[in-house]
């Protein structure tokens, strides 16, 4: 049985600026899916149009046309408590800053989004216990942000974006201020979620080596798609040699 897909994307576009003002087009016709279990890499310089396209994916924006649907519902559609909802329940998001609360513990963190959501402690500690216990970081659930590493604040960042279950994981460089160890780790963390449990992830990163635990990479250059390549066979170590290449004809 084929995987429906969790993301579609058809013909988004996005324009800033007013129509009588000088305009600048960000993305211009992006068409593609993301399909139930899939790990895709999202790829492209800076002012490619990959940050644009995350903030519509994760309905931070709007695109100016076209259709965004997660998990079957039409996202553009949705509109102020419907929509927070949405996000809420659908859509994991891991940043680079890890965004945690300094003044929460990791366990309270974590629990946020069941909080903001009005779910119970009963169910939320259950949901919290077993996502912690996945990630590895149970230990450290009564730890503040400041009694944790990079990595664990990460990986705590990683459970707060999956506590709900959503549809799909969205990172946007997320080890982008982790150290190579740290990196490494929450990588492998993140490969493991996508083949034991399913989780579908887009990652969006201009980093060789984290975009090499994808299955596929979109190149975004110009605002629109222009190569993608496939993991295939090839080893981790062929995948990222073959990445490096396309990164460096894409930049010129």
């Amino acid at each position: 049985m084929a995987n429906k897909p969790v993301v579609t994307v058809e013909a988004v576009t996005k324009t800033y600026g007013k129509a009588n003002e000088k305009q600048y087009q960000a993305l211009k016709g992006i068409d593609f899916t993301v399909e139930q279990g899939e790990f895709v890499g999202i790829m492209g310089a800076s002012g490619s149009g990959k940050t644009t396209l995350l903030n519509i994916l994760s309905t931070l924006d709007t695109p100016t046309t076209g259709k965004v649907s997660i998990n079957g519902q039409d996202v553009t559609q949705l509109k102020g408590n419907k929509l927070s909802d949405f996000r809420a329940q659908q859509i994991g998001f891991i940043f680079q800053d890890f965004n945690l609360l300094e003044n929460l513990t990791a366990r309270e963190n974590i629990a946020l989004p069941m909080a903001l959501q009005g779910v119970g402690t009963k169910k939320s500690d259950v949901a919290v216990d077993k996502i912690a216990s996945t990630l590895g970081i149970d230990h450290v659930l009564d730890h503040y942000p400041t009694e944790l590493s990079g990595g664990q604040k990460q990986r705590v960042a990683a459970a707060r974006a999956l506590v709900q279950e959503p549809a799909i994981l969205f990172g946007d460089e997320p080890t982008g201020a982790l150290d190579s160890k740290s990196a490494r780790e929450l990588l492998d963390t993140m490969h493991n979620l996508n083949q034991e449990q399913g989780v579908s992830i887009l990652l969006v990163t201009h980093d060789a080596f984290s975009a090499s635990y994808a299955e596929r990479i979109l190149f975004i250059k110009d605002g629109q798609i222009g190569q993608e390549l496939i993991h295939g066979d090839k080893t981790q170590e062929e995948f990222y040699q073959e990445i490096l290449k396309t990164v460096g004809t894409f930049q010129q």
